[in-house]
């Protein structure tokens, strides 16, 4: 029961950072989701003068990396909640986490919020939701996430069966 618990907390929170991290230009292109914006749109940003010394997104690397980081020591401190005493147990449930979070992401958010919202839309693109709409970049960073997960519930579910 405590990880349905944690994972309904954990995706309202990732909703949570999503939304305030949106709604303005400035806030759109220095967030770490600016590659996930369609190529066209990443073209006009680029290409306008006053946008591009603002954009900040990191190298993929960088980005999986810090994410790493980020989801591996929130997922440990979740683990230790739910922990058990065998690394199974614990894998099994880090998985759990990791992946539904990444569901959530992936359809909820990307699919459902992300792709129909204006809070998103950079100023010249409001009238051209067309461009927004395709999810082959929201989908790729899906595939990421599986990737993502199943490595930091490979780790934690070990660092937690050590104790």
């Amino acid at each position: 029961m405590l990880l349905w618990f944690e994972l309904i907390v954990l995706c309202l929170l990732l909703f949570l950072i999503c939304y305030l991290g949106t709604g303005s230009d400035e806030k759109n292109i220095r967030s770490s989701s600016f590659r996930c914006y369609p190529d066209e749109v990443q073209r006009m940003v680029r290409e306008n003068p006053a946008w591009k010394d603002k954009i900040r997104a990191a190298p993929p690397a960088v980005t999986f990396l810090s994410n790493l980081l980020l989801f591996g020591a929130l997922l440990l401190l979740c683990g230790v909640f739910i922990r058990t005493d065998s690394f199974s147990g614990n894998f099994s449930n880090l998985l759990l986490l990791g992946q539904g979070l990444n569901a959530f992401d992936f359809f909820v958010i990307d699919l459902l919020w992300w792709r129909n919202t204006k809070r998103v839309r950079l100023t010249g693109t409001e009238d051209r939701a067309d461009l927004y709409r395709d999810p082959r970049k929201h989908f790729v960073s899906f595939l990421r996430g599986i990737v993502l997960f199943l490595a930091i519930a490979v780790i934690d579910g070990w660092v937690l069966s050590l104790f």
